[in-house]
């Protein structure tokens, strides 16, 4: 059975629902409130081959930023709590994606010591979405997925295709961490815990 999780978060500001299956094709029911966002996490299931459910409402009148942050919350939940249904989870990946003109790189490693390093630069111009929140949304999914994680993108001009190429390169790269290795029978740790 694929591992899969749920996670129900409300706060003042959100009120969230996630669900995350470890070993789907993709399959996504999204509805953010974020147009922008729900394309983004669409390619980050898709290749990632996650199964992903989200129902967010948030105070998207005051700005993007709570909602945003928050499905990165329990994005992060939701990947922590399905792993702990695999032992022998590969616990690295990496990927690098090119959409265009930009090339991003994330690497990660589900080792409970949560760690952001983001090298991004966008030049001005872009959409309606903020893309300062592309970075408070990955923060936030690896503080609470336990991820050391870093992004980076060494060149890109076009604001969309940037945090494309992020968002696909962490499903790919997030899919290597979370398969099993059929060598491994508890958790990928010489310390024998995470």
């Amino acid at each position: 059975m694929s591992p899969t999780a749920r996670v129900y978060r409300q706060t003042r500001e959100t009120e969230i629902e996630l669900e995350l299956e470890l070993d789907g094709r993709g399959a996504v029911e999204l509805d953010s409130g974020i147009p922008f966002l729900d394309h983004m996490l669409h390619l980050f299931a898709a290749h990632g081959f996650f199964d992903l459910k989200l129902k967010a409402q948030g105070d998207l009148e005051v700005d993007d930023h709570h909602t945003v942050e928050d499905i990165g919350i329990c994005l992060g939940q939701a990947l922590w709590q399905a792993v702990q249904e695999r032992p022998g989870f590969r616990r690295y990946g990496r990927a690098v994606v090119p959409m265009d003109e930009a090339l991003a790189q994330v690497t990660v490693d589900l080792s409970n010591r949560p760690l952001l390093v983001y090298q991004v630069s966008f030049l001005p111009g872009g959409g309606r979405f903020d893309p300062q929140l592309v970075k408070e949304f990955w923060r936030a999914v690896g503080q609470h997925a336990g991820l050391t994680l870093h992004i980076q993108v060494p060149y890109g001009e076009n604001t969309h295709h940037i945090i494309e190429a992020i968002f696909k390169a962490a499903g790919r790269a997030l899919d290597q961490a979370t398969s099993l290795e059929a060598r491994l029978s508890s958790v990928p740790s010489t310390k024998g815990m995470l």
